[in-house]
């Protein structure tokens, strides 16, 4: 088996575990996900903090030895602004991202199928069919932002960084649950 064979392999066992993780967490629910865009349900919320603090530890931990590579895509706070306007009218109109569709279609939810399913594929060819263009125009840019990560930035043990910013995520997510949500 050739090693882009591997690659793909290793994606979907990760992408079908995600799925899964996702769907126990209960945010493939639509319900759940309207309930994090109407502020009623931090479940959502809680599970990305949770996912960012035990990545944000677990890279401060393999980066410096040398286990994990740390690389950044070019973009920019503008393409970032614009690509999170146009997912945030997908997500509020269809209340599902990409992951949860994925683990919304798993569960056979026909909203995910139908909407989500075609609308990402649609929303991929229309980008594709653009990009050339966008991006001769200067609408897609490329800035000094991207260039680095914050592991890039730390000078010495990440963990002087990564431990208090992981802190005030486990204690956002404490008042955040102490408020019943």
């Amino acid at each position: 088996m050739t090693k882009k064979n591997n690659k793909l392999i290793q994606g979907l066992g990760i992408g079908i575990l995600f799925g899964f993780f996702l769907q126990k967490g209960g945010v493939a629910n639509y319900d759940v996900i309207m309930g994090q865009l109407r502020l009623t349900d931090f479940s959502v919320i809680k599970i990305i903090l949770t996912s960012i603090i035990v990545s944000m530890l677990g890279v401060s931990y393999f980066y410096p030895k040398g286990m994990v590579p740390v690389k950044t895509k070019p973009g920019s706070i503008k393409n970032a602004v614009i690509g999170g306007l146009i997912f945030g009218v997908g997500f509020g109109l269809l209340g599902y991202c990409p992951g949860t569709i994925a683990g919304a279609i798993g569960t056979g939810a026909m909203d995910a199928i139908t909407g989500g399913f075609i609308g990402i594929v649609l929303g991929t060819v229309i980008f594709a069919m653009m990009f050339e263009n966008l991006t001769k125009r200067g609408v897609l840019t490329t800035d000094k932002y991207s260039e680095f990560s914050l592991f890039h930035k730390i000078s010495g043990n990440p963990f002087k960084v990564t431990l208090p910013i992981a802190a005030t995520l486990v204690l956002v997510m404490y008042i955040v649950q102490s408020f019943g949500l």
